[in-house]
């Protein structure tokens, strides 16, 4: 009993951390609230064109798709990334249900959809967003078992719900028009098989190939969820560690969900009033937690999922269980895939540092020509995007920081890296607001002080170009004719950046036999 009250105590505190998580702009709160109103109107355009339960269930999840996974930079862009999905998602939806009943043959295809899906993440978040939409259309049609008769309805529910997805989105209530979504940064580079697309295509067919057999020794009924599992691991994943940490924490949110399902979807036996309000919390659930936590947004997956399963009129305790089941045996099929051609954590994150380091420099070099006078100099967006960069070097980082990893030397070094990234973060966009005041004027000590920064980038990142000075002369800060506020900022972010890159090389740098990360 007391155990239970402390779980309880636990997921308490849990939630109440999630709920009061910084959210600037309350972006999470609107998006995830414009979420619930797409998914509900879409659900509510097929019920009222007549359509079954099949097809309203589809409209749903197709919406919520939508509203998901496309997340191109710009507006315009996204209005033609949801204006394709359904060139690649009836396609997939036809094939998926013809092969129906011909496993081999369906097997094989879905297989295929599999690697063409991850292949086409190499065109940027178009080709993300159409490789995810055309993957779910087999899965949901292996989830509702729908057959050829019954396409006619199932693509009118589609379009019917982008239609309300893009009502919703760009015309009723376009939140991305005022706060555009930051751009995400450009993939590592490579050619073939170096290309990280490319290889991780072939690490997800072999996880999904591998969860697909072993789902389907488990349950010819719903061996689809071990495959789902095994798919969405490999999302935004880049390295074998992330892999792995996001298979844990898919396994842990699947867990909860399910002790939540036994709680509350079993009782509610597939009622449509309250199964309704509380999937409409659970698509809340899904987009308010997911730039938060993975395991947060697989628990409301978890649960929503148990949901339409008693709308279908097929939920018992015993299909939670084997829900279970195949998650781990998809997370198994994830495991084995990463060791296929494998992108070890330790190349990945000091790819993604240097560029970090790399932007540090440019930034800096440009924040000091803006300050000599270039009006065309503008360090905001480098400022910008290395807080992406950092965004992608922490999630890099996440296997060696996260609680049950056993490295603790390199945990604490991996600590003290994203502890002094962030204080380079923090220096850049003070020094970039400094740049940014008409007021401030040229100082040659900013100049010196930025030859330093440029020394310290150099000392860090190996690179074919040198600095402008020869090391060991570098020039010392002059006196300052006339005092000048702006140019004193400056100068306090460019001594402290170069103090935070100067520590940065003792944790990068403390020995090449001891990485910062695994070498395998």
């Amino acid at each position: 009993m007391k155990q239970g009250k402390k779980g309880l105590v636990v997921v308490g505190r849990a939630l109440r951390r999630m709920c009061v998580a910084p959210d600037p702009g309350k972006i999470r709160l609107r998006v995830a609230s414009r979420a619930v109103v797409g998914v509900g109107l879409a659900v509510a355009a097929a019920e009222l064109a007549g359509l079954s339960l099949t097809a309203s269930i589809t409209a749903g999840l197709a919406a919520l798709l939508a509203l998901f996974t496309v997340g191109d930079p710009t507006v315009r862009r996204q209005v033609v990334t949801t204006a394709l999905l359904p060139l690649v998602g009836f396609p997939v939806l036809a094939l998926a249900t013809a092969l129906h009943g011909v496993p081999l043959l369906r097997d094989t295809a879905w297989l295929l959809v599999v690697f063409v899906g991850v292949y086409a993440r190499r065109w940027g978040p178009r080709g993300h967003a159409l490789g995810i939409f055309a993957f779910m259309q087999f899965f949901i049609t292996q989830f509702l078992h729908a057959l050829p008769a019954q396409l006619p309805e199932l693509f009118t529910a589609v379009l019917l719900a982008l239609a309300a997805v893009g009502g919703v989105r760009f015309v009723a209530w376009c939140i991305e028009r005022r706060v555009p979504p930051p751009p995400a940064p450009a993939p590592l580079p490579g050619t073939g098989l170096h290309r990280p697309t490319t290889r991780q295509a072939f690490q997800a067919t072999a996880a999904c190939a591998v969860a697909l057999a072993a789902g389907q020794l488990l349950s010819q009924e719903r061996w689809y969820w071990a495959v789902g599992t095994a798919w969405w691991i490999f999302v935004n994943t880049a390295s074998r560690g992330e892999t792995l940490v996001r298979g844990f924490r898919r396994v842990v949110g699947t867990v909860a969900g399910i002790a939540a399902g036994l709680l509350i979807a079993l009782p509610l036996g597939g009622a449509p009033a309250p199964t309704a309000a509380l999937v409409a919390v659970c698509v809340f659930g899904i987009f308010y937690t997911a730039p938060l936590s993975y395991s947060w947004m697989m628990f409301f997956v978890t649960v929503m999922a148990g949901l339409l399963y008693g709308l279908l009129g097929v939920l018992h305790p015993g299909l939670l269980l084997l829900r279970f089941e195949e998650t781990a045996v998809g997370a198994l099929g994830a495991a084995v895939g990463v060791v296929l051609l494998p992108v070890t954590t330790h190349a990945a994150t000091n790819a993604w540092i240097q560029r970090a380091v790399t932007c540090v420099h440019a930034c800096t070099t440009t924040a000091a020509r803006r300050l000599a006078g270039d009006p065309d100099a503008d360090p905001a967006p480098l400022a910008a995007e290395l807080d992406l960069l950092l965004a992608r070097a922490r999630l890099t980082l996440a296997p060696l920081v996260h609680p049950l990893s056993p490295l603790r030397a390199r945990k604490v070094r991996a600590r003290r890296v994203l502890a002094l990234l962030d204080d380079c973060a923090r220096e850049i966009r003070g020094l970039a607001a400094v740049a940014a005041d008409p007021a401030a004027s040229h100082d040659a000590r900013l100049a010196a002080a930025a030859w330093r920064v440029e020394a310290a980038v150099h000392a860090l990142v190996p690179t074919d170009a040198r600095p402008t000075h020869e090391a060991g002369h570098t020039p010392a800060d002059p006196e300052p004719a006339t005092p000048d506020p702006s140019a004193e900022a400056a100068l306090a972010h460019l001594h402290s950046l170069e103090r935070a890159l100067a520590d940065l090389a003792t944790p990068l740098h403390t020995s090449p036999r001891t990485p910062l990360t695994p070498a395998a």
